[in-house]
């Protein structure tokens, strides 16, 4: 908690309800995405890594709201949350200790406030989906909702103006991941009786939804996961020069975040069928080797500074 504690002194939030709703955020994300959240506390500059916390926060409560329980329950909580966001960009104030903490971050980094805004303009996408019938049905999804949602943070890695071509690098990055998620979660949206594999796709391999759910193990099922992981890393490995638009300091953290979804797309090839049961992920050694090795990357990038502003 300590480690904490410096990055929220470094973030300037003293107060001590906010410091509680920034904490409580960081314990959301934590559960969520492990090896993410020990990147944003290992590699990104202490000012922003509560920042970083706040927006992902945010992002995974909104996506929570939208993805769970029956469809009617899903829609009334999430207009009501719609709702209860705009009324506090226009406010200023919350009771709400997720969007407290967003607020704040969005006082210090104003371009986020237009990207929630975006976000909850599109967000409803996810709602309504009922699967794709074709790639170009999953272009669209990811434009009105994986591409917005990834953006709440994006945006937070681009200080001032966003570089050209930025919003097309984080594109190819989410298409990556976007496919990769859908491939590995695939155990657990099927028991949701959400097929995130456009129907196009599986006829094209002759299989069909029901060989999916009873986790068949046959070659045409095989085919059909090591293209979609091909895809997904073959779009993944295109991301990597999102890196080069960003502040060295924040490169570390992005490089690792890349390298954690190659890691999970290796595990996930190797997993095979078995995927159809539950979802792969990279080992620790594994991923400890990415945030070890980014970790010195981002110290040599931190001493730099350092010797530059003495």
């Amino acid at each position: 908690m300590r480690m904490w504690a410096t990055r929220l002194d470094a973030a300037g939030i003293h107060d001590p309800r906010l410091r509680d709703d920034f904490t409580r955020q960081r314990a959301r994300v934590a559960r969520y995405k492990p090896a993410a959240y020990l990147a944003v506390l290992l590699l990104l500059p202490r000012p922003l890594a509560p920042h970083v916390i706040a927006a992902t926060a945010f992002m995974h409560h909104t996506d929570n709201l939208l993805d769970h329980g029956p469809r009617s329950e899903r829609a009334a909580a999430y207009a009501a949350w719609e709702k209860e966001v705009h009324r506090a960009l226009a406010t200023g104030v919350s009771d709400h200790p997720v969007i407290r903490a967003l607020l704040h971050t969005g006082a210090r980094h104003p371009r986020l406030l237009g990207h929630v805004r975006d976000f909850l303009n599109t967000a409803v996408t996810d709602l309504e989906f009922t699967g794709f019938a074709t790639e170009s049905d999953y272009q669209r999804y990811l434009d009105d909702y994986s591409l917005p949602a990834f953006l709440l943070v994006a945006c937070l890695l681009a200080p001032g103006d966003e570089p050209a071509g930025y919003r097309a690098a984080c594109r190819t990055y989410i298409d990556g991941s976007q496919r990769l998620d859908f491939v590995n979660d695939l155990a657990e949206d099927l028991a949701d009786d959400r097929l995130t594999i456009p129907r196009d796709t599986l006829l094209r391999h002759g299989v069909t939804c029901t060989d999916l759910l009873q986790a068949r193990d046959t070659p045409e099922v095989r085919a059909l996961l090591g293209d979609l992981l091909h895809q997904a890393r073959t779009t993944l490995a295109a991301s990597r020069p999102v890196t080069d638009l960003l502040p060295p300091a924040n490169r570390p953290f992005v490089r690792a975040l890349i390298a954690l979804e190659e890691a999970t797309t290796t595990a996930a090839t190797t997993k095979g069928p078995h995927l159809l049961t539950s979802s792969a992920r990279p080992s620790l050694r594994t991923m400890l080797k990415i945030l070890l090795r980014e970790y010195r990357s981002a110290r040599r990038i931190r001493r730099s500074h350092a010797d530059t502003d003495g």
